[in-house]
């Protein structure tokens, strides 16, 4: 799905039956956001011609890596009477789903909407929720896969999950099968929240794992920088999910594009504004996806990367 195809400029969304009767009741559309990456979602929103402030009012709602906040949240976004709300994750979007079965939610960053019990299908989700998946679960064993091609004499992986994750269990069902395939025994460590990190990495030395797999989750990603410290200072490879992860000082990342998916959720809004209804909807799936290695990170780490694995990268930053 083309976002611009949707793009009918700012004069059909005022001239829309919800912007005409907004204009009428002297209000403009408002929607909520669980959720963080504001301003990827702003910049895809003004692709749409919404203007925060101008034409639109955004109740942001950010649970600072703290997922358990979500469930306040969505209740209060919902008193709010919003239009629309925006979820971005897992945790967030089951959160918004409790709120309400009447309010339109989209979301993104989702690995496996119908495997949590999101919506019936892709192609009918039904209900109030449509939006974007990652499909993050069925690309673990992938990126494990590229970790072991990487580092190839590593027989014990460390995994990074987060049990408040509701989509990490069908992550972990891929990357059992795909460790046994490799024949590499998994470590699995747990990290709720951000204060959970430094103690989840001092008990993972004590395991000896040869590399980290850390599982896509909202949390994570936020903490991205201080992961990939830790992981350095304790001499481990990693493999995240999103290019910004290595930007950050991770080795590796295989998937989507972070940002992109987000500012791929105006779409969603936009048709939803002007009167379309969730449940009519498909879900999107994503079709790039990428591989990006830091160099830097491997030379601090001492690694050498297989040329072979190199030349199936995106992108390496040196």
């Amino acid at each position: 799905m083309d976002r611009r195809a949707f793009v009918t400029g700012l004069g059909a969304v005022l001239a829309s039956p919800l912007a005409v009767e907004a204009q009428q009741a002297g209000k403009v559309p408002r929607i909520g956001v669980l959720g963080a990456l504001f301003d990827a979602l702003r910049q895809g929103l003004r692709e749409f011609g919404y203007v925060e402030g101008r034409n639109i009012a955004i109740e942001w709602r950010d649970a600072q890596g703290r997922q358990e906040r979500y469930p306040e949240a969505a209740v209060e976004l919902v008193r709010l009477k919003v239009d629309v709300i925006v979820a971005i994750g897992t945790p967030a979007t089951l959160a918004a789903k409790n709120a309400t079965s009447k309010i339109p939610i989209v979301m993104t960053l989702v690995a496996d909407p119908v495997g949590v019990g999101l919506v019936a299908s892709l192609a009918r989700p039904g209900g109030n929720i449509t939006g974007l998946t990652s499909i993050s679960s069925e690309l673990v064993g992938k990126q494990l896969e590229l970790l072991k091609g990487a580092i190839p004499e590593v027989s014990r992986l460390a995994v990074l999950r987060n049990p408040g994750d509701q989509s990490h269990p069908l992550m972990l069902t891929q990357a059992d099968a795909a460790g046994r395939a490799a024949g590499v025994q998994l470590q699995i460590m747990d990290a709720r929240s951000p204060d959970e990190l430094d103690a989840t990495f001092s008990a993972m030395k004590g395991k000896r794992p040869g590399a980290l797999l850390v599982l896509a989750d909202a949390m994570f990603f936020e903490q991205r920088t201080r992961i990939a410290d830790l992981a350095v200072k304790s001499r481990l490879p990693t493999m995240f999910q999103g290019k910004e992860t290595v930007e950050a000082g991770g080795l590796m990342s295989y998937g989507v594009s972070v940002p992109d998916m987000v500012q791929r959720v105006a779409s969603y809004v936009d048709q939803i504004l002007k009167g379309a209804k969730a449940a009519d909807l498909p879900i999107e799936q994503p079709t790039k996806f990428e591989l990006v290695i830091n160099l830097k990170t491997a030379r601090a780490l001492g690694l050498l990367i297989p040329p072979a694995v190199l030349g199936r990268a995106d992108e390496v930053i040196q």
